[in-house]
């Protein structure tokens, strides 16, 4: 065989690496789609269940999900290992951080992606999901992090699966229950954060077994018990807070043996139960072995008090830098003990936390600078330290940069001479809750020129203080607010801006004070940024010429007396300004005009705009102009006209509320075009209507939506249906006649529920009862057409409005089974209830208000309303019951209102409704059939305003101690009626009306909280009541209505009568009153209605403007009286005649008896006599029927003769 030729060899070579240099290049050049496409589908259906208002998934389009934003992958099996879509979600301030974060529903399709190792959820909200249990199925998992989502529901158990698990943070949501104690097997945990849910029950031992533990957040939680001693074994431990919990006991010493911690948090609320050291006697020395610890926080811990050994064990740590000894009831005296063993922490300590103690005098500073003079914070608020010596005080802590001194008793300015000698490098000084009052010297700005940040908020100063703080020429924030500055505000501003603070302030709040004045200048403060004028006097308009610092971003001043326009010039320079609250003031001028003018500078900056209670008129303007505009709240004032077709909003809009207006026009899905961010709207009482396309699909999911009185048509709006996420819903008065769709009462079941509103409609039918569980606190149903019986979901709120409707059977309702330990309030007031009212109140332990009046109810009042304890009001008028009222009502110890009018009720009138209801306020028992006389129990009860027994059949006296109606005799003591509240949860609190017939001035009318606050009353008519009307009744001074009419009362009225100056209303008529009117009834001034009519009155009216205005009908059927304003005059005080009732002497009155007894017996002897023995004896009743007919035929012919002569 041939050699080939080197030349064609090379050049064969040379074509070969060409050819494979080109295929690699094509080949690396064409695109490699590493996604597999069934996590590609799982991922875009986790997409679709989200709301992406901030864009985060923009980039999840293209067809490799591998490049997605947020998503890694594998690169050997291209599986998706990695989905980290953190937001920065903050549920409880939106004007911190909430740039970017996603909402909606946490979809199922995750479990597809079983090779996920990183799963990073984090601040975003998906408020009313349940932390899912899908998470369990991710078997491959070795971090998760749900914070700050707003999840509510249980950890779920299914997360013991999760094998490979080593981060786990579930901290900030509303999680509850307990700590599955199989989350201890997790064995490859390091890191777990449960913080900020309200988790209960106890700390499992198991996570004992976590022993590659490294980080443990238990804090602010509701857990209970003792603190297990196995977390000792945790010896890889380096974070452990278990503060702000519930925990109680000894903190166990097991506790020494986590050598590697470097953060200790235990303790936390004020009412603390944790112990050192009661059991083992160590006396703390397990601190000892805390040689790498620099933060530890023991507060409330109960017994540090008692022995100071511990403190000189925890001085010895080598690294400390900050320790909390909060609440812990140490004094002066532990100071004292304290200085005997001269004992000095690490020089590493620079915070120290001594606040809510019991000091009183300056020796902690001396102990503070004793024991560590290289402080950089310290915390002495809460105590109790009055001033400090300003001469000779010594105390040296020249690092000291911030000190809080915050909630003591220091009254004088001279304290600042005294904290210059600490030290003269402070930069921020917290008096704020103090008593100073006296203004300091003119060297006082020259004394701590440092200070950067001073709060002196919460204190008694005067205006004239601000001279002090002109100088201070590194000062960015002063805290002034609920002082007594009640100066001019010009002055005040003179004041503060004559010197160099001027040019450094950025934070000024002067709110809740007293200032006058108007807005004067401000651009004097280059500095300035926030600027906080609320709740103040401020009068008058704000002057032409008057503008605001360039560099101001917030500026408050709502809640003065502010009027007129605002004139453009104010917001020339406010081009940065980004929150404006003008709201509760009196500014006028047209809406159009200020958002001219304010939109000249600041449409790119204004982010919340608050105008609520003023007096701005006109029409709503164009707001798309504001950029990035978030809060828009115009509500309570006066625009009027039509709302435009074309008129836009910002699409950053997340609150708008436009209520209580006179708008009117069509708002149409045009408007909200867009609108993706919204999530709050209020268009409430105006004249607006609603008008969408039929398969309208909102752009926004919100959380409230107020249209009540908005016109939405007369079918059930279903675009409702596409809102997920509802927190609170009225669409009350909204002209809808329709039956309500089974989809919305599905909604009750939300997580999110808290108040419906569907009331003032037209809406039919029955309501089904669905396998859902309640969980919206309010609803409110009354007013509409609802009909048969109420199903036991509705079980589950606090408070259920079902009143003016037709539902005829409550049974379901009441008697389902378990208890409803949530209803706080029931109203099924004028239905068609009838029957006797279901005995099963003992499942609602809670109830405080329950309203069944204008339905039929009959029979008797059931005793199971007796295990009602928290039971404040109890309204049954206007039924029909019958029996006694039941002795178990007796147990309603809280009773404020019993009104039981307008029934069949009978009996005597129970003593224990004064022996045992002594908080009630309001008893009407009118139109029933009690009988017997009033129990003399009932003068105990103190607190009541009204009282109505009328139309009974009641008799006896009325008890003298009827003067022991203390809310009647003292006006400082009366209570308000409209302050009624009841608990609903930890922190929330609602106040409820109460409401009652009374006739007033002869017209039955129903009277509302502070109405019948006012009207203190008491109506006794109608009823057989004798004897004399008690002198002590006039000792309720207070009283504004008595109504004593239609009884027997005898006597003469009480001669001190005249003591009720507060009476508009008194009614004695039909009695057997005499005697003369006292003269001491014509002080009372303020009488609007008078009746002494059909009584036995003599002598001459009290002449006085006030009864000689009332009608002469007010005296009628008074024989003797006389006088204006009755025609009959008087003659020397007495009638021209003599009277007709005299008092006969004995002689007379004895012969007139004599002789009408005689004629008496005479009539009856002769008239029985003779036809007696006619009736008794047969033919002498012949005889004379025979002679009678007779004698008249005689008469008859003489008669007859006569009238022919």
């Amino acid at each position: 065989m041939s050699m080939m030729n080197p030349f064609c060899l090379k050049l064969s070579q040379t074509i070969f690496l060409i050819c494979l240099v080109l295929q690699a290049y094509f080949v690396c050049s064409k695109k490699v789609v590493r996604c597999i496409q069934s996590e590609r589908q799982a991922l875009l259906q986790f997409k679709a269940a989200l709301i992406d208002d901030y864009g985060m998934l923009s980039s999840w389009t293209t067809e490799d999900c591998c490049q997605w934003k947020g998503i890694g992958c594998s690169n050997l099996t291209d599986h998706v290992i990695m989905l980290n879509l953190h937001g920065d979600f903050n549920y409880y301030n939106y004007n911190d951080g909430n740039k970017f974060y996603m909402s909606g529903d946490i979809h199922k399709s995750l479990m597809e992606l079983q090779q996920l190792k990183y799963l990073n959820l984090g601040g975003n909200n998906f408020e009313g999901n349940y932390i899912l249990s899908i998470f369990g199925s991710l078997r491959n998992l070795r971090y998760l992090d749900l914070s700050g989502c707003n999840l509510g529901g249980q950890i779920p158990i299914q997360f013991e699966s999760l094998s490979h698990l080593k981060y786990l943070n579930l901290s900030n949501n509303r999680l509850d229950g307990v700590i599955p104690h199989r989350l201890g097997d997790l064995s490859n945990l390091q890191f777990l954060d449960l913080r900020n849910n309200r988790l209960e029950g106890s700390i499992p031992t198991q996570l004992g077994n976590l022993f590659d533990m490294e980080y443990l957040d238990l804090h602010r939680n509701s857990f209970k018990g003792k603190i297990p001693s196995q977390l000792g074994n945790l010896s890889n431990l380096q974070f452990l807070d278990l503060s702000y919990n519930n925990l109680e006991g000894n903190i166990p010493s097991q506790l020494g043996k986590l050598t590697n911690l470097q953060k200790l948090y235990l303790g936390g609320y004020d009412f603390g139960d944790l112990t050192m050291d009661n059991e083992d006697h160590s006396r703390g020395q397990w601190l000892s072995n805390f040689t790498s610890l620099t933060h530890l926080h023991m507060s409330s811990i109960s017994n540090l008090y008692r022995f100071n050994s511990w403190l000189e064990t925890v001085g010895k740590l080598p690294k400390l830098i900050e320790l909390s000894l909060r609440n812990c009831g140490l004094s002066d005296h532990f100071v004292h003990s304290l200085s005997q063993s001269k004992f000095k922490f690490s020089t590493s300590l620079s915070i120290l936390d001594l606040s809510r103690n019991k000091f009183v005098s300056s020796l902690i500073f001396h102990m503070v600078s004793n024991i560590s003079s290289n402080l950089v914070e310290l915390d002495l608020s809460g105590n109790q330290m009055v001033d400090l010596p300003s001469n000779n005080f010594s105390c040296s802590l020249p690092k000291l940069r911030e000190l809080r001194l915050a909630d003591n008793s220091f009254t004088s300015f001279m304290i600042f001479q005294s904290l210059s000698n600490i030290s003269s490098n402070l930069v921020e000084l917290n008096l704020a809750g103090n008593l100073l009052e006296a203004p300091p010297s003119h060297g006082y700005g020259t004394v701590i020129q440092s200070l950067q940040v001073l709060d002196l908020s919460y204190n008694k100063l005067k205006g004239v203080a601000f001279k002090s703080f002109m100088n201070l020429c590194a000062l960015r924030s002063l805290d002034m607010e609920e002082n007594n500055l009640t100066e001019d505000l010009q002055l005040i501003i003179h004041n503060l801006s004559s010197g160099c603070v001027r040019n450094s302030l950025e934070v000024l709040n002067l709110g809740w004070n007293g200032i006058t004045g108007t807005l004067p200048g401000l651009s004097l403060f280059t500095s300035m940024k926030t600027l906080d004028l609320s709740y103040n006097k401020l009068s008058g308009k704000i002057p032409e010429g008057s503008s605001l610092p360039f560099q101001l971003e917030q500026f408050h001043i709502r809640s003065n007396s502010l009027e007129g326009g605002i004139p453009k010039s104010l917001w020339m320079n406010a081009c940065k300004l980004k929150s404006l609250d003008l709201s509760n003031n009196s500014f006028s001028g047209e809406l159009q005009v200020l958002i001219h003018h304010l939109s000249r500078c600041a449409r790119y900056s204004l982010q919340q705009l608050n105008l609520r209670f003023n007096q701005i008129n006109g029409t709503l303007p164009n707001l798309s102009i504001f950029s990035f505009l978030e809060t828009f709240d115009i509500s309570e004032n006066r625009l009027n006209g039509k709302i435009f077709e074309d008129i836009r909003f910002p699409t950053t809009l997340r609150l708008l509320q436009m209520g209580s207006n006179s708008l009117n026009g069509v708002i149409s899905d045009f408007h909200f075009s867009g609108m993706s961010m919204l999530r709050y709207l209020y268009l409430s009482d105006n004249s607006l209507a609603l008008r969408f396309t039929e398969n309208w699909v909102p752009p926004f999911q919100l959380y409230t939506m107020d249209l009540g009185s908005c016109k939405l048509g007369l079918t059930f709006p279903k675009w409702i249906q596409t809102q997920k996420y509802l927190h609170n819903l009225d669409i009350s008065n909204g002209g809808i006649s329709d039956n309500v769709p089974e989809w919305f009462w599905s909604k009750l079941s939300s997580q999110d529920c808290s108040r419906i509103n569907i009331s003032y409609n037209n809406l039919k039918g029955l309501i089904p009862n669905l396998q859902v569980k309640n969980h919206c606190s309010f609803l409110y149903l009354s007013s509409n057409e609802f009909e048969g019986s109420i199903p036991p979901f509705l079980r589950g709120s606090s408070f259920i409005d079902l009143s003016k409707n037709k539902f005829s059977d409550s049974r379901p309702f009441l008697c389902a089974n378990g208890r409803d330990i949530m209803l706080r309030q029931l109203d099924l007031s004028n239905n068609k209830f009838s029957g006797g009212i279901p005995n099963c109140w003992s499942n609602f332990k809670s109830l405080v208000y329950v309203d069944l009046s204008h339905n039929n109810f009959s029979w008797k009042i059931p005793t199971s309303m007796g295990s009602l304890v928290e039971l404040q009001a109890l309204i049954l008028r206007k039924n029909i019951l019958t029996e006694e009222i039941p002795v178990s009502l007796m147990n309603c110890t809280k009773l404020v209102m019993l009104d039981l009018r307008e029934n069949r009720l009978k009996g005597l009138i129970p003593y224990w409704i004064g022996s045992e209801l002594k908080e009630l306020q309001v008893l009407s028992l009118q139109r029933n059939h009690f009988f017997g006389s009033l129990p003399f129990e009932l003068c105990y009860l103190q607190n009541i305003q009204l009282f109505d027994l009328s139309f009974n059949n009641l008799s006896g006296q009325i008890p003298k101690c009827i003067k022991n109606f203390t809310s009647m005799t003292q006006k400082d003591l009366s209570q308000d009626l409209s302050s009624h509240q009841y608990a609903i949860g930890q922190y929330t609190r609602k106040t409820y009306d109460l409401s009652a017939f009374f006739t007033w001035k002869g017209v039955e009318e129903l009277f509302n909280n502070n109405g019948l606050f006012l009207l203190k009353s008491i109506d006794l008519s109608s009823n057989h009541f004798s004897e004399e009307i008690p002198l002590e009744i006039a000792d309720l001074i207070q009283l504004v209505s008595l109504n004593l009419s239609r009884n027997n009362f005898t006597g003469k009225i009480p001669s001190n009568i005249g003591k009720l100056r507060s009476l508009d209303f008194l009614d004695l008529a039909r009695n057997k009153l005499l005697g003369s009117i006292p003269s001491s009834l014509s002080q009372i001034d303020r009488l609007g209605v008078l009746d002494l009519s059909h009584n036995q009155l003599s002598g001459e009216i009290p002449l006085s403007t006030q009864l000689q205005s009332f009608n002469p009908s007010s005296y009628e059927d008074n024989l003797d009286l006389c006088g204006p304003p009755l025609v009959k005059l008087c003659v020397e005080g007495k009638p021209p005649y003599d009277p007709k009732v005299e008092v006969q002497n004995d002689e007379d009155l004895l012969l007139n008896r004599g002789f009408y007894i005689s004629l008496t017996f005479g009539f009856i002897i002769g008239f029985w006599g003779v036809f007696g023995s006619i009736l008794i004896k047969r033919s002498w009743r012949h005889a004379y029927f025979k002679f009678m007919n007779n004698l008249m035929d005689k008469i008859y012919v003489k008669c007859r003769w006569g009238l022919k002569d």
